[in-house]
């Protein structure tokens, strides 16, 4: 039992081992040669190295690096592994949190709940109508045809948000609507999840669980919203009080953690948790103190959450679905850009705005895989559609960085009317 311990322990060490150089050398290419997001190279690092490309060869004494998964596997990685990644996403989270505007946050609330509420009406009736086109359901109530609407309302603020740090735009007006716009949608897109996943199942769906869920769900962000403000100069006083070194690093990772597990517990995301926390934060003296220590924490641990994403990847799996699957891609980046732009253009943003918030909401990432999984556990989808998601996920996802970064430095204001602050300049 030791030795097998001890050896799955050092195997977990050399795939991070492998892991960490290929994000590494991916993020060079990406940034050195192609002129791209580093993120960009990291997720391709991950398709490559995966297990459904040269992770599944077999090496000299360790076998296949990344095997290749078993028919019963949900996902195609270690239980270790994709942990290690979550982990990774809360710090990205909790770190874009603390690096947002916090008076900005609140400013554009309200813009941002008309964001999140178009960024979902509008590609789920996509989804939902171009199923019924291609014949994979029968009607608009087709548990399939829902579950494809729900797959494309998906978004995964982690890979926008690792850019906008990058270039430096997170507290922007479109930085922060982008944010607070993906706090909703993850709100909505669990109700629409559980409508789909209980009609798939059961064959209907009850309205007081579907308001059991939300009300949950949305009552738990406003509560750790409303601590967090009125006790993060308290938890900053708390904090300051340890004169051990990387005190208040280490305290503040443990709130972040248990603030990203509560909100897996009351159904939302992880990485909600860790960002409303961090939010909360943003506006107290330990942000600066934590700002130089927790960027070794994040160069370190979230290039591997990018890589894993790409490691998620089975580019064979999505042959035999190509033309279905590049249509709902297509409809999926027209459903977000048009709906979360839409949107914007009604609140006060101008086109350059709402061009870079539909952008900024764009990426599916692990959100859509873990709503495409779902589905294909609970029988709602079959594995072609399953791939569709895969397909569509991996080309919003890679897409996202390249038109994102552009966008924004390009420069100009994102909003109709020039803002001035109190005896600063316009933004």
């Amino acid at each position: 039992m030791e030795n097998e311990l001890a050896h799955a322990v050092s195997r977990l060490a050399f795939q991070l081992a492998v892991i960490l150089l290929a994000a590494k050398i991916g993020g060079e290419i990406s940034e050195r040669v192609l002129k791209q997001p580093g993120v960009l190279g990291e997720l391709v690092a991950g398709i490559l190295i995966g297990p459904y490309a040269l992770g599944a060869l077999p090496l000299p004494y360790l076998g296949a690096l990344f095997p290749a998964p078993r028919g019963d596997q949900m996902i195609p990685i270690s239980t270790e592994l994709y942990a290690l990644a979550q982990i990774a996403a809360v710090i990205l989270l909790f770190v874009a949190g603390l690096e947002t505007d916090f008076q900005q946050f609140f400013r554009y609330g309200g813009p941002a709940a008309v964001v999140g509420v178009g960024g979902v009406v509008a590609p789920f009736a996509l989804g939902v109508m171009v199923t019924l086109l291609f014949g994979v359901a029968s009607s608009p109530l087709d548990p399939v045809a829902l579950f494809v609407g729900a797959v494309l309302t998906a978004t995964s603020v982690g890979i926008t948000a690792r850019v906008l740090s990058d270039i430096h735009r997170l507290d922007t007006p479109e930085g922060v609507t982008i944010l607070a716009a993906a706090v909703i949608d993850d709100v909505l897109g669990i109700l629409v999840l559980t409508i789909v996943v209980s009609m798939g199942v059961e064959g209907n769906v009850s309205l007081g669980n579907l308001l059991l869920v939300g009300g949950k769900a949305l009552g738990f962000w406003l509560a750790l919203m409303g601590l967090g403000v009125v006790l993060g100069p308290h938890i900053a006083r708390a904090f300051s009080l340890f004169q051990i070194q990387g005190g208040s690093l280490g305290l503040a990772l443990a709130l972040a953690f248990f603030s990203a597990a509560l909100a897996e517990s009351f159904g939302l995301a992880m990485i909600i948790g860790a960002y409303s926390i961090g939010l909360a934060l943003s506006n107290t003296s330990l942000a600066e103190t934590l700002e130089e220590p927790l960027r070794a924490v994040y160069h370190a641990f979230v290039p591997i959450f990018f890589v894993v994403m790409g490691m998620l990847v089975n580019v064979a799996a999505m042959a035999d679905v190509l033309v279905f699957g590049l249509v709902v891609s297509l409809l999926a980046i027209i459903g977000k850009v048009g709906g979360c732009g839409l949107s914007a253009l009604s609140v006060g943003f101008n086109r350059r705005g709402a061009w870079r918030i539909g952008i900024g909401m764009l990426p599916r990432g692990e959100v859509a895989l873990i709503v495409a999984g779902v589905g294909l556990t609970a029988g709602v989808i079959e594995s072609d559609v399953f791939g569709v998601a895969i397909m569509m996920t991996v080309i919003t996802t890679l897409l996202a960085p390249v038109l994102l970064v552009p966008a924004f430095r390009r420069g100009g204001s994102g909003r109709r009317k020039v803002e001035v602050p109190v005896g600063g300049r316009a933004s």
